[in-house]
């Protein structure tokens, strides 16, 4: 027996950032086999990186400079969905512990979507899609919980789901939905060090209901739900994709 969805996003216009590898790189192929045009961004040129991206258009950016995501912002003719992926840990490999560590933290994870998303807003409110124009943010189960080893990130990833919540409401008007998904532990190369330490990977696995690790296409369908047209009547939320760790 099977069971599927399948997503309609012919003639809509797509931005993912970070969406070169990934939970990122998940989404983005998603969109683009639902037929729509998809940008994705990275930090390197397109071709220093493994994956085939020839499926998208490109743009490189990092979030953390203001004046490209200014400019790209500017440069985009029009966008329906904006998915705002981009972040890691441990930025520049710096301790989160440290207040300069913990401010670089917040610069990368929190900040640059902020302004990203911002700049777009005229852009969004333009979309005639069906539902309405579509943000997605991508927090984390560290947005819910405490975690002394990335003490940044998670203050980072708790102020982009308290944002998405306030521009839900700020921009119901403008036709804007904003939404977010918290993935939980996932198979992607950010969490494939774990893999090498068994112990940490199963008591990490151990805290859901599910025991195993997430794939990122699930990830993906929970994103392309909520920027689709039967997600009309959702915004302000958070879409929890973590195998049940926050069940516990």
């Amino acid at each position: 027996m099977t069971n599927g969805v399948q997503f309609d996003f012919a003639d809509t216009s797509v931005l993912v950032t970070g969406g070169t590898s990934g939970i990122g790189y998940a989404i983005a192929s998603a969109f683009a086999r639902a037929g729509a045009h998809v940008t994705v961004t990275g930090t390197k040129d397109a071709f220093e990186y493994e994956r085939d991206l020839s499926n998208f258009a490109f743009e490189r950016l990092d979030v953390r400079d203001h004046p490209a995501v200014d400019a790209l912002a500017e440069q985009l003719g029009s966008l329906d969905v904006l998915v705002n992926n981009a972040g890691a840990n441990f930025p520049d490999g710096r301790d989160e512990w440290d207040p300069d560590g913990f401010a670089a933290a917040l610069d990368l994870n929190v900040e640059g979507a902020m302004r990203l998303t911002a700049r777009l807003r005229p852009t969004l409110a333009a979309s005639s899609m069906a539902g309405g124009a579509s943000v997605v943010n991508l927090v984390s189960m560290t947005a819910f919980r405490s975690t002394t080893i990335v003490p940044g990130y998670s203050a980072a990833k708790a102020a982009l789901l308290a944002l998405t919540r306030n521009l839900a409401v700020h921009w119901a008007a403008d036709g804007i939905r904003v939404n977010a998904v918290a993935p939980g532990l996932i198979d992607t190369p950010m969490t494939a060090p774990m893999k090498t330490l068994p112990d940490l990977l199963d008591s990490e696995i151990a805290k859901g209901a599910i025991p195993r690790m997430g794939l990122p296409d699930e990830v993906a369908a929970a994103v392309l739900f909520l920027s689709s047209g039967v997600s009309a009547f959702t915004t302000g939320s958070v879409l929890a994709v973590d195998g049940g760790y926050l069940a516990r």
